[in-house]
């Protein structure tokens, strides 16, 4: 934790103290990872066909899925003409099963299944005489397998894999697209059965479909499926996959189509989501300026995983991360900070606190590209969420900064915001804010202007703040506030920090407000 009186293993965290870059931005990655873990706006896991059915049969009792009774009736029927010989009895009841299955409410998905329908279904996937009955069965069987985990191994358990990705190369395309579409709630149920699809090959047989005439509607459907492939970390799917599926996303990030577009970028988010070795096989497709580009997408479908993808990215290596940079990611950031989402604006202030873990050469470029203001104005207007990713920014900046970055902060208002925040509830948010003005004083201790930081503190309200936290419940606080009073706001500590020094054009820095209540930082 960020204490004072922790010394050893806090001092160990400065980049200015020896610390190497491999254990920061191992560091880096462990404390975003509530971010990571945080409800992404992204498409669902599975998906499944909603028909739209005419007035009649809506109105039908056979499909009223709120009467079980009618349910039960529809359901003897769909066995009885399933399992007949009639080829047109067989078509008839794997079509009232889709209708049943594409309600939008209460769907009987357990009631098919139990029903013994599903070994019927899978064999009619093979039928190539009776394409109309493959697929019916298809599409109800995708949506049984977009249910819970368990309907899903219902689906695979009874054989429908293998016989999906064969469907995969019908020459009927809506057949072939309702396999993608099955295969792709199969991805999606887990990394267990995304695992058993690739070791099934279905990643050639779906790219074999990827072709210059396919109609806009069958490739959404294929990017899905494939960034549902991408997903997932425990285990990661494996490398030989990722290097087969990452041509073909990188040209489908092209594609002028939004969910096309927006899925493909989940995609990379996913396969970026990770260690080093697996962001560098991202960025060595040269990918990179697209993404950038994306950010400026007009569409929050394309620009929530497109960020996503870029911070992903920083958070990987000091190479990694100016490759970002190089791609002119610096240059996009500050609009999406003062986007109109909070949720971009988080996103953009996680992104910028992986920045700011840096070398001070990236904090610099953080600087010049003019992140500064909107990082301070996220600190005092932001949604909490925000703040929190953006006193991250500034505890990160702090860290790696060199004396005249960390200066300018101050003087630019980053202090008096960090201050401002000492009141939230959040223990975690709280002890990074004390590291962050604990940096600032250590810099103004080598410029010999603690006490004009003292004054400066105590002007803008910021001591009383950090008085009050010496009754927080929580001790790590509480340690954390005491060293910063004992040491800085002392009588004793101001005789042993604060000697006379010379003053200089460059020294002179921390200048305290000759006028009260208006502050020039």
């Amino acid at each position: 934790m960020p204490t004072k009186v922790m010394t050893d293993e806090r001092m160990s965290r400065f980049k200015n103290k020896g610390k190497e870059p491999s254990k920061l931005r191992e560091r880096r990655i462990a404390e975003c990872v509530e971010l990571r873990k945080a409800q992404r706006v992204e498409s669902i896991l599975k998906r499944r066909n909603i028909s739209t059915l005419s007035e009649e049969e809506a109105l039908s009792p056979e499909y009223n899925t709120d009467n079980h009774e009618a349910v039960s009736a529809a359901i003897e029927e769909i066995i009885a003409n399933v399992n007949c010989v009639s080829l047109e009895r067989q078509t008839q009841g794997c079509q009232a099963a889709r209708k049943l299955l594409s309600r939008e409410r209460n769907p009987p998905l357990k009631e098919i299944v139990d029903a013994g329908l599903l070994i019927r279904f899978v064999e009619f996937l093979g039928r190539d005489d009776a394409p109309t009955l493959q697929f019916e069965a298809a599409w109800s069987l995708t949506n049984i397998a977009s249910g819970t985990s368990w309907h899903t191994q219902q689906v695979v358990e009874h054989g429908a894999v293998p016989a999906f990705i064969a469907l995969l190369a019908s020459p009927m395309l809506n057949i072939s697209e309702q396999a993608v579409w099955a295969l792709g709630n199969i991805a999606g149920d887990g990394p267990a059965y995304r695992d058993l699809l690739i070791e099934c090959s279905v990643v050639p047989a779906l790219l074999a479909r990827l072709t210059p005439d396919a109609p806009v509607g069958y490739l959404r459907n294929l990017t899905w499926t494939l960034s549902n492939l991408c997903r997932n970390k425990n285990p990661f799917p494996p490398l030989s996959a990722v290097q087969q599926m990452l041509p073909s996303l990188i040209q489908l990030l092209h594609h002028g189509d939004k969910s096309i577009l927006s899925d493909a970028c989940w995609a990379v988010s996913y396969l970026t989501d990770g260690p080093n070795e697996r962001i560098d096989i991202v960025i060595k497709t040269g990918i990179l300026p697209r993404l950038v580009e994306l950010l400026g997408f007009e569409e929050l479908a394309v620009v929530t995983p497109a960020l996503r993808s870029i911070g992903n990215i920083v958070s990987g290596s000091d190479l990694q991360t100016q490759a970002a940079i190089d791609a002119g990611v610096l240059g996009a950031l500050p609009r999406l900070m003062r986007h109109t989402k909070p949720s971009v604006q988080k996103e953009a202030a996680w992104a910028v606190s992986n920045i700011a873990a840096g070398p001070c050469q990236q904090i610099q470029q953080l600087i010049s590209c003019g992140l500064l203001p909107p990082l301070i104005d996220l600190l005092k207007n932001g949604d909490f969420k925000t703040q929190r990713e953006a006193v991250w920014a500034i505890t990160n900046y702090t860290s790696g900064g060199t004396v005249d970055q960390v200066v300018e902060l101050v003087q630019s208002g980053g202090l008096e915001a960090i201050l401002g925040l000492l009141q939230v509830k959040d223990t975690k948010t709280i002890l990074v804010i004390l590291d962050a003005i604990n940096n600032i004083f250590m810099v103004a201790e080598k410029l010999g202007e603690t006490e004009k930081l003292c004054l400066l503190v105590e002007e803008v309200g910021g001591l009383d703040r950090i008085e009050l936290l010496q009754n927080h419940e929580n001790n790590a606080v509480y340690r954390a506030a005491q060293a910063l009073i004992e040491k800085y706001f002392s009588e004793e500590g101001h005789n042993d920090e604060c000697l006379p020094t010379e003053a200089t054009e460059t020294d002179f820095v921390f200048k305290v407000p000759e006028v009260p209540k208006k502050f020039d930082f």
